[in-house]
């Protein structure tokens, strides 16, 4: 069984329910209260899993950050020294900086919303174990009496926990297509454009060139006071 399908279960396990229909309620609920504690052992080590790699992207959104500016700046130091092929290229370098900035921030946020879940998770499951270990023996006791009064059995009440499931594994194949992507993005050695990138290229070059216009308008009252 998942982690996750085991975090479902416990957290929406009916424990009242459960007890009413074993057939020995006080073995039950320390089962019960031996699952919850491995649960929140396994679901505590994920989380921590995934904000390391929630601050391991925030580290890359910072450094590509750092060299978007850094690029920007050598973009209109080499205009101001009228090197617009050199722009050109810091422009590129700039673009690059930018796309893996945003990339950076994407994983942020998606990783965020998984710790966030993880955390939420545990806070539950806290509850539902604390509740269970304080109230341990009058629950065994509650049941047995009413169960000798009654016997009747009640069945147990599953709730459907497949449309969580799914949210969460579609989370992490977009995760795993992700980081997929990047690896193959940078394997192998140069290829050979295809007639839609090599459109693309020329829609950035016009792309550049316009903001290396705007960047020399920009900078054009300076070079006039210079001047």
């Amino acid at each position: 069984m998942g982690i996750i399908t085991r975090v479902r279960d416990v957290v929406n396990s009916n424990v009242n329910a459960a007890l009413d229909a074993a057939e020995n309620p006080e073995k039950l609920v320390k089962q019960m209260i031996r699952e919850m504690e491995d649960t929140l052992v396994e679901i505590k080590a994920s989380c921590a899993g995934a904000l390391a790699a929630q601050k391991k992207a925030q580290r890359e959104l910072a450094q590509a950050e750092t060299q978007r500016a850094l690029w920007d700046a050598r973009a209109c130091s080499a205009v101001d020294r009228g090197r617009d092929e050199l722009a050109r290229e810091a422009l590129h370098a700039k673009r690059g900086y930018q796309e893996d900035k945003d990339i950076a921030e994407q994983r942020v946020a998606e990783l965020g919303a998984v710790v966030d879940e993880y955390k939420s998770d545990i806070v539950k499951i806290e509850e539902k174990l604390g509740t269970a270990l304080e109230r341990r023996q009058v629950l065994v006791q509650r049941h047995v009496h009413a169960r000798q009064r009654s016997r009747v059995q009640r069945e147990i009440r599953r709730v459907d926990t497949s449309q969580v499931i799914a949210r969460f594994e579609r989370f992490h194949t977009r995760l795993d297509q992700t980081e997929a992507s990047v690896e193959v993005e940078h394997y192998g050695g140069p290829r050979k454009r295809t007639l839609e990138e090599e459109f693309l290229k020329i829609e950035r070059d016009e792309q550049i060139e316009s903001e290396l216009d705007a960047l020399k308008e920009a900078r054009a009252p300076k070079d006039a006071a210079t001047a």
